[in-house]
């Protein structure tokens, strides 16, 4: 039997690994089971009950509290789309202030700290555009790419 491919998990595991080790210590990264995954009745049911008891449709992957800033994450495959209630979900958090990012990669979840001010050890490394060009020929590192501090 042939494993099924998990890039949404994959990434969200290496999204948690890298944001507790290049954010502050005392961060919250939450991910909140949003879903049941049991098909028919049984599963509706349990969906009704977590409803009930304050699951919310749409909520992104993670959440990350640190330093008094919130800043939900929704993780996405390369060609995966946002469902009706992720963009409800989106639409309101941004709408009562808090950040949110669709991130479909690594560099994506580390792009949306620093678009949301939060302090990372994680700087970005500045070349010349000729350095530039031959790094890109060498080992594909650019002037995007990102390096933890101690």
């Amino acid at each position: 039997m042939k494993r099924r491919g998990t890039p949404e998990a994959d990434l969200q595991r290496t999204v948690v690994i890298t944001l507790r080790f290049v954010l502050p210590k005392g961060v919250i990264i939450h991910h909140c089971a949003n879903e049941v995954t049991e098909a028919g009745p049984p599963g509706a049911k349990r969906q009704a009950i977590l409803v009930g008891m304050g699951v919310h449709p749409g909520f992104a992957d993670l959440i990350v509290l640190c330093g008094g800033r919130v800043l939900f994450l929704e993780l996405k495959s390369l060609k995966g789309r946002l469902s009706p209630a992720q963009a409800t979900f989106r639409d309101a958090v941004q709408a009562l202030g808090f950040g949110w990012a669709l991130v479909r990669s690594l560099d994506d979840a580390l792009g949306a700290l620093a678009d949301h001010g939060f302090t990372t050890r994680v700087v970005q490394t500045g070349t010349s555009e000729a350095q530039h060009d031959a790094g890109a020929r060498h080992d594909g590192a650019g002037p995007s790419a990102r390096r933890a501090t101690s």
